[in-house]
């Protein structure tokens, strides 16, 4: 379970991880760079940020992200696409950056 209140970094750490879903992941094709800010992913945040404070590896957040694909969108994917894979590095290293390991 997540703590109640965020660090700064962590706070930062939370507006990269809604940019990465957003602009990066965006499962459903909403980005547009043209665009102002699209709140599409916002609700997946809080879990995909708590993986990363909780120092998951790689498999689990790229897991976690193909089930929401799947299961909150209706997507078909599959489990260890590399897509997601990708993304869940992007995370991990920007967690890194601002949090340390």
């Amino acid at each position: 379970m997540m703590k109640k209140s965020l660090s700064t970094n962590e706070k930062l750490l939370y507006k990269r991880v809604a940019r990465i879903l957003w602009k990066d992941w965006d499962p459903i094709g909403v980005y547009n760079e043209n665009d102002e800010w699209d709140d599409e992913y916002d609700g997946y945040v809080p879990s995909v940020l708590n993986l990363l404070i909780e120092g998951r590896d790689a498999h689990k957040i790229s897991s976690h992200l193909t089930t929401i694909a799947s299961v909150s969108m209706g997507l078909s994917t599959t489990t260890g696409n590399e897509h997601d894979k990708k993304i869940a590095n992007l995370l991990i290293q920007t967690k890194v950056e601002l949090l340390g390991e």
